[in-house]
């Protein structure tokens, strides 16, 4: 033992004579490379080292020991825990330690006698530095999990073939390789997993309070397949070179992941011109602001559906854009203009809706999340669809409004004329609207209120 402990000892001092700050500056591109290919490979010898020593680890400080575990020995909750400590890793490194370890450690049987590891090509690949931890944990992983449906011949020399070709391969080329490998193993369990995918696929928008938009999302293979393919072909296209040498990158300060986020952008905003993308028939962005405030240079716009305000100069750029609606502001609110857009399908009424109700008028969700109501129903009351007939209300809200009986009482303080060009009568859009509930909730029937008077600090 004391021999193997001064080997390591010995090994180490090299290490980091070979790798000073210096000595490491000075070296030529060739010579920095087979330092950094000598250094992996000795990276993969300690691991390979480290492996078993993890795996023993966690056998002496299995649960049932109790307080005889080692790692509750020396002073840990788990065996996880004492070897992230004394190695300088996560936990989860920790763990993946452990779980390759006990996969490629030799096993006994029953009487006694020796048997090979359980992945002995996976053992043997970790133990000649072929292969590191995380890929060999990827590899037994996906084996370990297709093993009750699959035959063991099969599996074995899948095993082959996955560590003979990981060595080389970035993680995500890896990762790939072994999907398809579990594909030909469990030709059955494609079809279920696709469909577990596509049950758990979701998008997030949320707005922080710096004003940030994140947007986060998983999708299953079909669904995010398109977006992969657009977006990465928008990004390949400014990083593909012309036949000069050039390329717009060449020219360009983004980053990657900036120009993902502009790809994405761009796809919205041809998406909400195109005519035969399913977007709500009155989907649109609308950006608003004070005439005097955008003649000044002062102040700030907002946009529909978006809480955080944003800067004149924002509102200047959005407002040059042909698939984006300014409407600018007069005194006490008149609507004096709607920008125009050749691809406007939508109804001039809702927007000017909009303008009123900022949203559901009920409980304040944006514009595009809602629909028009009309006050006199259209069925029941032969209500027209008339500007002073209509309201925004989401799905929700529709069908309560219908289902328990409230009424909608709008105040209009004064009349002003309505210049979108509707063609209906006249809307103010800082009319107050009020939501009477039904007797049966409130024997009062006192009104709360709703729309912009509501939810928007600048009704």
């Amino acid at each position: 033992m004391k021999d193997l402990l001064d080997a390591v000892q010995t090994s180490l001092d090299a290490v980091r004579h070979a790798s000073g700050d210096r000595e490491v500056l000075g070296l030529a591109p060739g010579d920095l490379v087979a330092v950094g290919d000598a250094l992996g490979r000795l990276k993969r010898a300690v691991d390979a080292a480290l492996v078993p020593v993890a795996a023993a680890i966690a056998r002496q400080s299995r649960p049932e020991l109790g307080s005889d575990s080692l790692a509750k020995r020396q002073g840990f909750p788990s065996a996880g825990r004492m070897i992230s400590t004394t190695t300088g890793t996560s936990v989860g490194e920790a763990i993946r330690l452990v779980a390759v370890g006990e996969a490629t450690a030799p096993r006994a049987s029953l009487s006694g006698e020796e048997r090979p590891a359980k992945h002995p090509h996976v053992a043997a690949a970790v133990r000649a530095g072929a292969i590191g931890t995380l890929a060999a944990s990827a590899i037994i992983t996906m084996l370990d999990r297709v093993a009750v449906r699959s035959d063991a011949e099969a599996r074995e020399a899948m095993e082959a073939r996955l560590v003979e070709a990981a060595p080389g391969l970035t993680p995500d080329r890896l990762r790939v390789l072994i999907c398809r490998g579990e594909a030909l193993l469990d030709p059955d369990g494609v079809q279920p997993r696709e469909d577990e995918l596509r049950a758990d696929r979701q998008l997030s928008i949320r707005q922080e309070r710096s004003g940030a938009i994140a947007i986060s999302g998983r999708f299953d293979p079909e669904t995010g397949a398109p977006i992969v393919a657009a977006v990465e072909g928008i990004v390949t296209g400014m990083l593909r070179r012309r036949e000069d040498g050039t390329s717009v990158a060449d020219a360009d300060d983004r980053s990657v992941a900036q120009m993902r986020a502009d790809a994405l952008s761009e796809l919205c905003r041809h998406g909400l011109g195109c005519q035969s993308v399913p977007t709500a028939p009155s989907t649109t962005v609308v950006v608003r602001m004070n005439l005097a405030d955008l003649e000044d240079g002062t102040g700030y716009g907002t946009i529909d559906g978006i809480a955080q305000p944003v800067s004149v100069s924002t509102v200047r750029r959005m407002a040059a854009d042909a698939q984006i609606i300014p409407c600018v502001l007069g005194g006490e609110s008149e609507i004096l203009d709607w920008g125009r857009a050749k691809r406007l399908f939508t109804p001039a009424q809702k927007l000017a809706l909009t303008e009123r109700d900022g949203g559901c008028a009920c409980c304040g969700l944006p514009p595009a999340l809602t629909v028009g109501h009309h006050l006199l129903w259209w069925k029941r009351d032969a209500g027209p669809t008339d500007l002073n007939n209509g309201i925004l209300l989401c799905t929700n809200c529709h069908h309560r409004i219908h289902d328990d009986g409230w009424d909608i009482r709008i105040e209009n303080p004064r009349a002003k004329v309505d210049r979108s060009h509707t063609g209906s009568r006249p809307l103010h859009t800082r009319a107050r609207v009020w939501f009477i509930p039904p007797a049966w909730l409130d024997p009062s029937r006192t009104p709360p209120l709703g729309g912009k008077a509501r939810y928007d600090l600048t009704a």
